[in-house]
C-alpha cells in the first residue's frame, strides 16, 4: 500500500492485483486483456485512489481524454459560453476540454492547433478565424477534426455544424430595411487576411436588392476596441442609421460609443446583435437580436466527437437557422434630412 502522501502509480496497482505493469497499463486503457482482468484492475485503481495522467497516457499511445476547444477569439461572450457549453457536455462522455483562444488572429490560430495537435488531444473542435487556411487540411489529416460557425472548405473534417448565415444575415437586413433604413453599417470580425467569409459574402450579395447602403467594418469583439470602430463609424460623414453586429459583444460597443456620443438608440440609431447572449437583455433598450440553439448544438457536436473518436465515424454536415429575437433597440430611422454628423468626443 503507498503512503499517504504517494501517489499510487501503475506499479502500486501491479503489486496489488499480482500483474505485470504493462498488463494494469492495458487494462487501464482496455486493450489486450480480458473483461474480469480490466474490472480488477480498475477495482483496485479505485481503492488506490489512483489517477491517470492524461499527457503520460497519450503519450504512451493510448488515449489523452482531451478534446481541444480552439476558439476565434474569448472576448466574443458568445464563444465564451459555447466553450464552457460544450465542456460540461464532454465531462459527461469523460473528456475534458482544452480551450485555447485564437485572439481573431489566423497565424495564433494555425500555431494553436498545432499546439493542441502536439498535446495529443483526440479531437479539435475549432470556431475557425480563417476558414480556408491551408492548415486545416493537413490537421485533418493527423487528428479528428470538428468545425463550428464556418465550415473549412479544403478540409476533411469528421463533421461540421455551421451557422446558416444566409437565413440569418438575410433577415436581419430585411429588417434593417423594412423599418426604413437605406445606410446600415455591419460590424464584422473579418480582417483582410481572412478575406470571404460566408456572413460578410451575403451581406454584399443581398444589401443592393434589399435598397441598402451597406458598410462592412471590421471590428474587435472587446468593449473598448469595438466601442472605438463603433464611434469612429457613428461620427463618419454619412453615418449609418442602422448598426448590425455579427456579435452581440461587438454591438455593446455600439451602446456604450452611442451614450457617449448623447445618441438614443434607437431613436438615432438602430443595432442588430447575432448571437442573443443573456446579457443582450439587460440593455437598455434591450438588444433586438439572433438566438442560436447553444444547448442543441453543443449536445449533437458532443455525440458526433465521440463518434469519431471511438468509430472514426464521420457525420454530415449540420446546418444551424437562428430564431429572431425583436427587442427594443431596432426602429425606424429618425425622420427630415440625413441626420448630421455628431460631435467627437
Amino acid at each position: 500500500m503507498p503512503s499517504p502522501s504517494k501517489r499510487p502509480t501503475v506499479r502500486d496497482i501491479a503489486a496489488a492485483t499480482g500483474l505485470s505493469p504493462a498488463a494494469v497499463s492495458y487494462a487501464l486503457r482496455g486493450l489486450h486483456v480480458p473483461p474480469e482482468t480490466q474490472a480488477r484492475v480498475r477495482e483496485a485503481a479505485e481503492r488506490l485512489g489512483y489517477q491517470a495522467n492524461p499527457i503520460a497516457r497519450a503519450l504512451a499511445g493510448g488515449r489523452s481524454g482531451l478534446v481541444g476547444v480552439l476558439c476565434a477569439s474569448l472576448e466574443d461572450v458568445w464563444q465564451q459560453a459555447f466553450a464552457a457549453a460544450l465542456g460540461r457536455e464532454l465531462i459527461k462522455v469523460d473528456r475534458s476540454a482544452l480551450i485555447l483562444d485564437a485572439t481573431n488572429d489566423p497565424e495564433h490560430e494555425a500555431a494553436m492547433a498545432a499546439h493542441l495537435a502536439d498535446r495529443r488531444v483526440e479531437a479539435i473542435v475549432t470556431l475557425p478565424v480563417d476558414p480556408s487556411s491551408a492548415h486545416w487540411a493537413e490537421l485533418a489529416e493527423r487528428i479528428v477534426l470538428v468545425s463550428v460557425g464556418d465550415g473549412l472548405p479544403d478540409a476533411a473534417t469528421a463533421t461540421e455544424l455551421v451557422f446558416d448565415n444566409v437565413a440569418g444575415v438575410t433577415q436581419a437586413l430585411t429588417l434593417l430595411a423594412e423599418a426604413g433604413h437605406r445606410r446600415v453599417a455591419v460590424l464584422t470580425p473579418n480582417r483582410r487576411s481572412t478575406p470571404d467569409r460566408p456572413a460578410e459574402e451575403v451581406v454584399l450579395r443581398v444589401a443592393p436588392r434589399l435598397g441598402l447602403s451597406a458598410q462592412l467594418v471590421t471590428c474587435p469583439y472587446d468593449l473598448d476596441g469595438a466601442a472605438e470602430v463603433a464611434h469612429g463609424v457613428l461620427t463618419g460623414d454619412e453615418p449609418p442609421t442602422g448598426v448590425f453586429a455579427l456579435a452581440d459583444s461587438m454591438a455593446y460597443g455600439v451602446y456604450d460609443a452611442a451614450r457617449r456620443l448623447g445618441l438614443t438608440i434607437p431613436d438615432d440609431v438602430s443595432v442588430l446583435g447575432y448571437d442573443d447572449h443573456p446579457m443582450s437583455r439587460l440593455l437598455t433598450p434591450a438588444l433586438s437580436t439572433f438566438q442560436w440553439p447553444v444547448g442543441e448544438m453543443v449536445s449533437t457536436l458532443t455525440t458526433r466527437v465521440m463518434r469519431a473518436v471511438e468509430d472514426g465515424k464521420k457525420s454530415r454536415l449540420k446546418r444551424y437557422t437562428p430564431r429572431s429575437r425583436p427587442r427594443g433597440s431596432l426602429a425606424a430611422p429618425p425622420g427630415g434630412p440625413p441626420r448630421s454628423r455628431p460631435a467627437a468626443l
